[in-house]
């Protein structure tokens, strides 16, 4: 279901994939009970990387944290459908998962995502600033594809710019990837609640509310010929 209906197209971490299910009204055919369709999933998993989540808190162990690596519901159900969808989970883990202690998940400034959902459910929102350095896509062409700055790094040896102008040797196109949006949502008790909120390491901010401030400035790139690099 996410690899065929998620925008992303891609499968991910995952420690529990949860089925939303909408009960439709009509008898089972099989079953004394209700029936069932399946509307979507919840996927929560692992956060990427040792470091994760010391960049919350100090206070927390790899093991208190999951991330919400996934959530796909059809269109075609209600509004607030997602709102009471992650609320169920929530009352899931704490009941099934009771060491985890905080939630984290990421929405995309590029896919003009803010992350309205987490907004609605009284997540932290702690910006889109947290890691060192800028990190830039480029496309060769005006109207080409763009490379992730990964690619690029693999691709060309270094995303230093003068460095991509020896190597490309015409001119190209860059921009700088906007970095996802940061929600925590504390499962908690009050104790643990109040240790982590006082030592998080990025202080909470207001939600963002306008996606085109974080949509970023394409520079051209005018390379001259001599500047190209033979090998």
């Amino acid at each position: 279901m996410i690899v065929k209906n998620h925008y992303s197209h891609k499968w991910t971490s995952c420690r529990y994939a949860l089925g939303i299910f909408y009960e439709t009204g009509n008898e089972n055919p099989f079953f004394d009970e209700k029936e069932e369709k399946l509307a979507g999933v919840a996927i929560y998993g692992y956060p990427v990387g040792r470091s994760a989540p010391k960049s919350i808190s100090p206070e927390l162990k790899e093991e208190e944290v999951l991330e919400l690596t996934r959530l796909f519901i059809f269109d075609e159900y209600e509004k607030n459908t997602e709102s009471h969808v992650l609320s169920q989970t929530f009352k899931w883990l704490k009941e099934n998962a009771p060491e985890i202690k905080v939630l984290v998940s990421y929405s995309d400034p590029e896919q003009g995502h803010l992350g309205i959902i987490y907004q609605a459910t009284n997540w932290i929102y702690q910006g889109n600033s947290i890691r060192l350095m800028p990190c830039h896509a480029l496309r060769l062409t005006e109207d080409g594809k763009w490379m992730h700055s990964r690619n690029v790094n693999t691709k060309y040896g270094s995303c230093n710019i003068e460095h991509l102008k020896k190597k490309i040797g015409h001119t190209f196109w860059r921009k700088e990837e906007p970095e996802k949006h940061r929600y925590l949502y504390l499962l908690c008790g009050r104790k643990d609640k109040k240790k982590i909120m006082n030592t998080l390491i990025h202080k909470p901010k207001p939600y963002p509310k306008d996606p085109y401030q974080f949509y970023p400035e394409i520079q051209k790139i005018e390379v001259e010929s001599k500047e190209r690099f033979y090998e």
